[in-house]
């Protein structure tokens, strides 16, 4: 009953609010208050550096901003000329270096080697014309003919230089210069018309085997040995040391008409060995099977691929159209 004898109206006792339960076990636990709390005091931070977190490896990078490097139109334009100029030299010197290689194939000719005949000494500031080799280019079977062409060529040479000698000796003795006159002009004509006209053309028939070429050769080698019968007989006033011009001259000067004696008795040579050869060749060229009909093919292929007529049709095709498109205006 003493709960109820307390005056609830009466001052209450001396009692200390914080000593209620609740608030001493806040008050006395080891928590720090809330103004006195440091985020960074009691925690290490060795932690830290060990700890820190990778930077992004994302393949998108952030943009930045560069600044502008584009160059100048005067820089541009000092590049592209240079570049112009080192071109210009790098084809000049291609040009060069084919004019060499041009120069070097025209100097060996078409065989792709060097020259070898004539044979001039290196000094000599003319160069040799012609590639020949009988061992190398020639057959075997045609090798002993060829080199007997070769020779009659060599041996009609002298002979024509012989004759010029006779003709000169005859004119220190009669008033008429017409036989040496026409002696230099038969030696200057055909020696190398000769060389040219029937030896090169029997060596490249027997070196390729070609119709063409031993067709040629018969036309030519032909009208050789008439010229070499005419030479023989020595017509008067024709420029040959002939048998007659020889018997008319050695009754007048017997030195003079020996001379040319000799020069007949060459000529003659010349004009029986070259039948002789004549045959031979002909023997020859009908066992290699060669006929007019492969002549034909021959010539046709080698003037339709030639240059010289390629250039020819077009100059012609182009200036006959030219001149129908200017009649159609």
């Amino acid at each position: 009953m003493s709960g109820f004898d307390n005056n609830p109206f009466a001052e209450p006792a001396n009692e200390n609010p914080f000593n209620d339960p609740s608030v001493t076990q806040v008050t006395n636990s080891a928590t720090e208050p809330v103004d006195q709390y440091s985020p960074f005091g009691a925690h290490s931070t060795e932690g830290l550096a060990t700890g820190t977190t990778p930077a992004s490896t994302s393949p998108y990078q952030p943009a930045v901003l560069q600044p502008s490097t584009e160059p100048s139109p005067q820089a541009t334009a000092a590049v592209a000329q240079a570049n112009l100029l080192r071109q210009q030299e790098e084809l000049e010197r291609k040009a060069a270096e084919l004019d060499r290689r041009e120069q070097e194939l025209q100097s060996r000719g078409a065989t792709g080697k060097e020259n070898n005949w004539p044979p001039l000494p290196k000094m000599c500031p003319i160069k040799p014309c012609f590639y020949q080799d009988f061992s190398e280019e020639i057959p075997l079977e045609y090798q002993r003919v060829c080199k007997m062409m070769y020779y009659l060529w060599m041996f009609n040479c002298m002979t024509l230089f012989l004759n010029l000698l006779a003709c000169l000796a005859y004119f220190t003795t009669s008033e008429y210069g017409v036989d040496f006159g026409l002696s230099i002009l038969w030696l200057i004509l055909f020696a190398p018309c000769s060389f040219l006209c029937w030896y090169r053309p029997v060596y490249k028939a027997f070196k390729t085997d070609s119709s063409f070429s031993f067709f040629f050769f018969f036309f030519v080698f032909f009208c050789q040995v008439v010229i070499f019968v005419i030479q023989s007989v020595g017509i008067p006033k024709w420029g040959n040391s002939g048998w007659i011009t020889a018997i008319e001259v050695i009754s007048v000067n017997k030195a003079v008409g020996a001379i040319m004696m000799i020069v007949a008795i060459l000529f003659t040579i010349c004009a029986v060995l070259s039948i002789i050869l004549l045959k031979m060749v002909h023997s020859m060229y009908r066992r290699t099977g060669a006929s007019f009909q492969k002549a034909q093919q021959e010539f046709s292929h080698g003037v339709f691929t030639s240059k010289t007529f390629q250039t020819a049709a077009t100059g012609a095709a182009s200036s006959a159209a030219q001149g129908s498109f200017q009649r159609n205006n």
